[in-house]
């Protein structure tokens, strides 16, 4: 089955800042962040475990059970997901670019024709297009930028509250150690 029909080649832009008319928003897919510091992670939930101690021995001593809605090493060590949506636009010059947004945008953000200027940033992966960090909407006046989950997001403030207070237990504990 041919056409006489050009087709046109969608590309990756090279440049930092583009330009162009929204041409389309692709299908969102769930893309996993890599927890790169597994030794720091360690260590937060290492802090964590020794504020808990004091009320988990309390807890077998008054034999009231549960493990609450804490989460095992296991799930955090695999990583939030984010969102990646593939976005195609008109460049100036006529050709069809594709760039990845990573994260969430309010639903009325962006509609098919608005006139875009994206910040770019080029991903590790070079055959990926690159990631959108800035958007501002030239048609609406919106500016817009793109959050993802992060591995400190994932981990969660009373996580790190207790890794916090755990740290400071066992210096206070080391210090009075030291004082004896």
């Amino acid at each position: 089955m041919e056409t006489d029909l050009p087709v046109r080649r969608v590309v990756h832009p090279t440049e930092r800042i583009v330009t162009g008319r929204l041409a389309r928003l692709l299908e969102g897919y769930p893309r996993e962040v890599r927890v790169g510091q597994p030794v720091l992670v360690v260590v937060v939930l290492t802090a964590a475990g020794m504020v808990r101690l004091p009320a988990r021995l309390l807890r077998v001593l008054l034999g009231s059970g549960g493990r609450g809605g804490r989460r095992r090493f296991k799930e955090l060590k695999k990583g939030p997901e984010f969102l990646v949506t593939p976005v195609r636009l008109w460049d100036a010059a006529g050709r069809l670019v594709e760039v990845e947004l990573h994260g969430h945008l309010p639903q009325s953000a962006l509609y098919r024709g608005d006139h875009l200027q994206l910040t770019l940033r080029p991903q590790r992966d070079a055959d990926l297009p690159p990631r959108v960090e800035r958007i501002v909407n030239l048609t609406t006046g919106q500016l817009l930028t793109p959050r993802t989950a992060t591995v400190w997001s994932h981990l969660g403030p009373p996580l790190l509250l207790q890794a916090a207070l755990g740290v400071l237990l066992v210096l206070g504990v080391a210090a009075c150690a030291t004082l004896t």
